[in-house]
């Protein structure tokens, strides 16, 4: 979210690894090209960093910083029903991929998984108090991506 503000030294993160869920203190970050590079305490070799490599870093949610009007956490749309503005259910969202101006969102409903762009041309509306998603749907766009059971269905055109 803030990477400068979460990986001050002193700062806390959550990590899960073979043991559990650890807490790890920041000792020291710096970045290149725009990615943090952390050191943590009690972690002082490669040889100690490696069973980390992959690992998503968490905060308590206490530490979320509020965010303005419009943004949202990816954690946030997580279960919220989606409908079109005609009021047609879509499903229910499991998760959000991707970042910035390229996130999805991932809905699994009656019709199967369902890849939504999360832009505001489509999401018209999103109350994560509520649990609810309005989308204006462009034609073609519920389908395109469906996904039933492990196997895509590809809706026109050639791959």
């Amino acid at each position: 979210d803030f990477p400068d503000e979460r990986f001050r030294p002193g700062g806390q993160v959550l990590v899960q690894d073979a043991g559990g869920v650890r807490t790890l203190t920041v000792r020291s970050a710096r970045f290149y090209k725009e990615r943090p590079i952390v050191g943590f305490d009690g972690i002082d070799s490669i040889e100690a960093a490696e069973p980390l490599a992959g690992r998503e870093l968490r905060i308590e949610p206490r530490d979320l910083v509020a965010l303005p009007t419009g943004c949202f956490y990816h954690h946030d749309p997580g279960g919220c029903r989606v409908e079109t503005v005609e009021g047609d259910e879509v499903g229910t969202v499991t998760r959000v991929d991707g970042a910035g101006g390229a996130s999805r969102l991932t809905v699994e409903g009656p019709a199967g998984e369902q890849l939504v762009p999360l832009v505001d041309e489509i999401c018209r509306q999103i109350d994560p108090g509520a649990r609810r998603i309005v989308i204006a749907a462009p034609d073609g766009l519920l389908g395109l991506n469906q996904v039933r059971g492990r196997r895509r269905v590809w809706r026109g055109g050639r791959r």
